[in-house]
């Protein structure tokens, strides 16, 4: 009824007010869904039972699809709904979804366009493909067969590219009788095995997509099922918070210089907002400038957001290039020309670890090598190649539908995000220097954690790592403690340097060995020669977790106080120290408190413009994600701060 009552209101609009008509479509919400399973799950079935039964599709389509069912139809039905999805004769002739299949449609909330991926193994790029761009994942299972590897190979794909939402199909369910109990039981076993994942939004369906129930219209077969329809569901989930509205990103595309008075700089924004006015840099150069005005297809804005097309103007002549990105200046991307992703390799011939490709990131295309490959998943269980942990350096190639962890090496820097912050910032595609064919997709999962060969290949040669006679179990004996790194990091006057010394003292106290690594005082001697640069920042963490780690094999309690703002840093020193050893403790403070207190009158000098790259006003910092322990020490005494951290300690088994 509703549906009917909508066509005629939109036939009326048409009529009478066609700009009226496209204006209501154009401000709908777009919603982009990606189907998957394993081979004969449903997936095109799901679709064109949806596209039918919300009666979208023609009178003529109709006819032919009836008619073609008839010679290539899988069902006994006379009307065969997969046949409105796969669209290649092989397709058909095989009743299998081969390539990528897209079908756009709306109803009176939204508008949708739907991807169907293949199911087999082989086309694991053409999946990736498909979910690149989606907002939700429909994951179908064949309710007689439950979870099942593909369904895990699917979902695994699917967390790699970020995607959120999935809706859990839990299709032919009149082949098992709508038995509710089989049903349970998927879903148990769903959970179970997704908790490893990122997903943050899980909805299950019973369903029979062949026979329409609960595709559109609830289903009486399914009565003990209270939950909404599978179209009800499209077009009430909410996805407006996947939308990344902070970190203003605006990667330049072309330059616009149609007169001499005017040059604007024109892009698709990838997230955030940009207003006139604001203060950008533009990157790699850093040089800053304000908004003067923005431009859009329709004329001037006073602001803009993602994903909007844009035209720029700055008040200041700076240089600003095609593959150039403008950002705020208190919230920058990463800079480097080295980082780590996970790379999805889409073509016949293998990847080479040390050959050069061309990276195509954002507007930039980049020349680059493929350092190395860490290690390669099994996307059936997940699982890192075993042989890739234990000798990284026999993982020389990626082969067709591969997935692994690889350190890309560019020929330039440029500025980037981790995927899981930013998908268009942090995604990347591999071109063949010689043939131009896109050869891989990219994901990357941080900057560098370490360099190829780091801990085998040092610049002195002919040197030997000697070991002692003395074991860490006879220093644990002698010290009554084991060699551990309390990495207290958080703003500029969190009070990490007072909780430091507050936490040596006390266990000094209770007869610990210990002592302190504070950031200052490193810097007057053994980092004197480091500036704040990105990469002297690194080199400053790199020589501290080398000198801690020394420290703890000797039995020593280090204690840290570092700022040390990058996530991929604290990663790297973690991984030189030995994840054992190392307890990284935020220590969580507002940034207005860090100011109120401002100890060193550092953020007064940074507000001034007197200091760059000063950690949370022009530089970003990066918050622990699973720290092992997180003080507030807005209302907590630095006392009780330390006397917490020596609990925790002692909980470990690091202490007695």
């Amino acid at each position: 009824m509703a549906d009917a009552k909508y066509k005629i209101q939109e036939e009326e609009l048409i009529r009478g007010d066609i700009s009226g008509y496209l204006n209501r479509h154009e401000t709908k919400d777009l919603l982009r869904i990606l189907t998957c399973g394993s081979v004969d799950d449903g997936k095109s079935t799901l679709i064109g039972r949806l596209l039918y039964d919300s009666h979208m599709i023609y009178e003529d389509q109709l006819e032919k699809i009836t008619k073609d069912s008839k010679v290539y139809g899988t069902t006994t039905e006379d009307f065969d709904p997969a046949l409105l999805t796969d669209g290649l004769k092989a397709e058909r002739e095989q009743g299998i979804t081969i390539d990528v299949a897209y079908r756009y449609f709306s109803t009176d909330k939204r508008k949708f366009i739907i991807a169907d991926c293949p199911g087999h193994e082989q086309y694991t790029r053409n999946m990736a493909t498909g979910a690149s761009t989606c907002n939700l994942a429909t994951i179908l299972i064949d309710a007689r067969y439950g979870v099942i590897t593909q369904t895990k190979r699917h979902c695994f794909i699917c967390s790699l590219l970020g995607i959120k939402h999935v809706v859990v199909a839990v299709n032919k369910m009149d082949l098992v009788e709508w038995s509710e109990e089989i049903y349970d039981k998927i879903v148990k076993d769903y959970n179970a095995f997704v908790a490893r994942l990122g997903f943050s939004d899980i909805h299950f369906i019973p369903m029979s997509a062949l026979k329409g129930d609960n595709v559109v219209e609830h289903s009486e077969n399914l009565a003990w099922y209270d939950g909404p329809t599978f179209l009800h569901h499209l077009e009430n989930v909410n996805i407006s918070s996947d939308r990344n509205l902070i970190d203003m990103r605006l990667p330049v595309q072309y330059v616009l210089r149609p007169n001499l008075n005017f040059r604007g700089f024109c892009g698709t924004m990838a997230s955030g907002v940009i207003r006139v006015g604001d203060t950008v840099a533009s990157l790699p150069s850093r040089r800053q400038s304000k908004i003067k005005a923005i431009y859009g297809p329709d004329g001037e804005l006073d602001q803009a957001f993602a994903p909007q097309a844009i035209t720029v103007t700055l008040e200041d002549e700076i240089d600003v290039s095609r593959g150039n990105m403008l950002v705020p200046v208190n919230n920058l991307p990463h800079i480097g020309n080295e980082f780590e992703a996970m790379v999805v390799w889409m073509h016949e011939g293998a990847a080479r670890a040390g050959k050069s490709y061309l990276i195509k990131h954002t507007s930039s295309m980049v020349p680059g090598v493929l350092s190395s490959i860490r290690y390669k998943v099994d996307v059936n269980s997940m699982k890192r190649d075993k042989n890739a942990e234990d000798a990284a350096e026999s993982i020389r190639s990626l082969e067709l539908n591969e997935i692994g962890r690889c350190h890309i090496t560019l020929h330039r820097p440029i500025a980037f995000d981790a995927y899981e912050k930013n998908r268009t910032t942090g995604a990347f595609i591999i071109v063949d220097r010689l043939t131009n064919v896109t050869v891989g997709a990219g994901m990357i999962v941080d900057r560098v954690v370490s360099r190829p060969g780091h801990a085998k290949s040092p610049v002195s040669q002919n040197i030997v790592k000697s070991d002692s006679l003395v074991s860490a179990e006879d220093r644990k004996k002698l010290l009554g403690q084991s060699g551990a790194t309390v990495w207290l990091t958080g703003l500029s006057g969190s009070g990490k340097s007072t909780i430091a010394q507050q936490l040596e003292k006390e266990l000094i106290a209770q007869g610990h060995l210990c002592y302190v690594l504070d950031g200052d005082n490193v810097r007057h001697g053994l980092n004197r020669d480091l500036g704040f640069s990105m990469v002297d920042r690194k080199e400053n963490i790199r020589r501290i977790a080398e000198v801690a780690a020394l420290m703890n094999d000797a039995g020593v309690i280090v204690i840290t106080a570092f700022i040390s703002p990058y996530l991929s840093d604290r990663a790297e020193a973690r991984e030189v120290i030995g994840d054992e050893s190392f307890v990284e403790v935020f220590v969580d403070t507002p940034i207005e408190v860090c100011e109120q207190r401002d100890p060193k009158g550092l953020y007064k000098k940074a507000r001034a413009g007197e200091i760059q790259q000063f950690t949370g006003i022009s530089d970003p910092y990066e918050a622990p994600q699973d720290a092992e322990l997180t003080l507030q020490t807005e209302n907590l005494a630095p006392e009780a701060a330390a006397e917490s951290i020596v609990a925790d300690l002692r909980s470990r088994g690091i202490i007695g």
